[in-house]
């Protein structure tokens, strides 16, 4: 595998920013599918080379794994800051679709995230169906009604005043997804959350919430709190969840 670190300019944020980038070797020439990996509120684009094996765990898939700083912006376009949903979804996806040997379609391309990246994963999954095959969420701050980050005024800047039933939240958005039918192809889904995670009654209620829409989804509970260590171990899944539904093989 290679790593490189790929600096580039993106018009929602008016401003320089970056991506660490996993690109496979000895896979052919491609095109290639694309995961786009979400790091956490304190985190930034090195964070999942630096803390997890991801770059060993990848090494026998022909995928590029894309990285990208997210600052604290809970993958938002905020009212007040910067819009980090469209850094993404347009700006970040469109020049890695045009520098990189990518399949740049939604049936090659699929988003994962820790903590706060969970949330983005899933909400950006939500928001945009038409670019994601599949979308997995670990320890994911999904529910706005109970954060712990819900009343500060960073967050509120973010979201707006009304964070619950807004258009960031994801049971709204989930809501939304459900009212458009069974039909519609929405990415697959997939959440897991630490039964010491101080998040982990979010993600029930979250799950429980998906139940009762009828979206089909997989949820996992394990061992472990809202470490490294937890989503070290249960990135691998992640990878394979993905890889089954990019009809990968290694």
């Amino acid at each position: 595998m290679a790593l490189s670190e790929f600096h580039y300019f993106s018009e929602a944020l008016g401003k320089q920013t970056a991506a660490n980038i996993i690109l496979p070797q000895g896979k052919g020439k491609g095109p290639f599918p694309v995961l786009y990996l979400l790091h956490g509120l304190s985190d930034d684009h090195t964070m999942w080379s630096r803390r997890t094996n991801v770059e060993r765990y990848v090494a026998d898939l022909p995928l590029i794994v894309v990285m990208p700083d997210g600052g604290r912006g809970f993958y938002c376009d905020a009212p007040e800051g910067f819009a980090y949903e469209t850094a993404i979804a347009r700006d970040l996806i469109g020049y890695i679709d045009t520098v990189f040997q990518t399949q740049a379609t939604r049936a090659g391309r699929c988003i994962s995230g820790l903590s706060m990246g969970g949330y983005g994963a899933v909400k950006l999954a939500l928001r945009f169906p038409e670019l994601f095959v599949s979308a997995h969420s670990h320890s994911g701050a999904v529910d706005f009604a109970h954060g712990f980050w819900r009343d500060s005024p960073e967050f509120r800047r973010i979201v707006g005043p009304e964070a619950v039933g807004g258009p960031h939240d994801l049971y709204r958005l989930a809501e939304n997804a459900a009212a458009q039918g069974a039909t519609f192809p929405w990415p697959a889904l997939r959440l897991d959350c630490g039964a010491d995670d101080f998040l982990i009654e979010d993600n029930r209620s979250f799950h429980t919430h998906l139940d009762q829409l009828a979206i089909p989804h997989e949820y996992q509970e394990h061992p472990g709190a809202h470490t490294w260590d937890y989503w070290d171990r249960h990135i691998v899944e992640a990878i394979a969840f993905h890889a089954r539904h990019l009809g990968l093989k290694s």
